[in-house]
């Protein structure tokens, strides 16, 4: 497809830096949103030609076309997440949106 297609696919421009370099055609999922996109929909880029303007999708089998998992084990929360909990407390009638100082905002008068 040449870029001039893909933008009319697309209904837009493609991003200024797209056409001068060919890393952001890499199918890097980690490279650019739009490599999420085209490989979430089963294609891999391959032949692009910056100059001409050109890049083949090809299509592939949807498993193969998706990211790889992270190995990296994802909590719910941090694990420190509460250890604080009823520790401090805020006597009635403080309003810690009161400067602790009132006087803070002359020093620069």
């Amino acid at each position: 497809m040449t870029f001039a297609e893909i933008e009319r696919v697309i209904g837009s421009k493609l991003p200024p830096n797209s056409p001068q370099y060919p890393a952001w055609w890499s199918n890097n999922p980690t490279n650019n949103v739009m490599t999420k996109v085209w490989l979430a929909a089963g294609f891999r880029t391959e032949q692009v030609d910056t100059k001409a303007r050109k890049v083949v999708f090809r299509r592939v089998e949807l498993s193969s076309a998706e990211p790889a998992p992270s190995r990296v084990k994802k909590l719910g929360r941090p694990p420190l997440f509460g250890a604080l909990k009823g520790l401090a407390h805020i006597p009635p009638g403080v309003d810690l949106t009161q400067p602790a100082d009132p006087d803070w905002g002359q020093v620069y008068e």
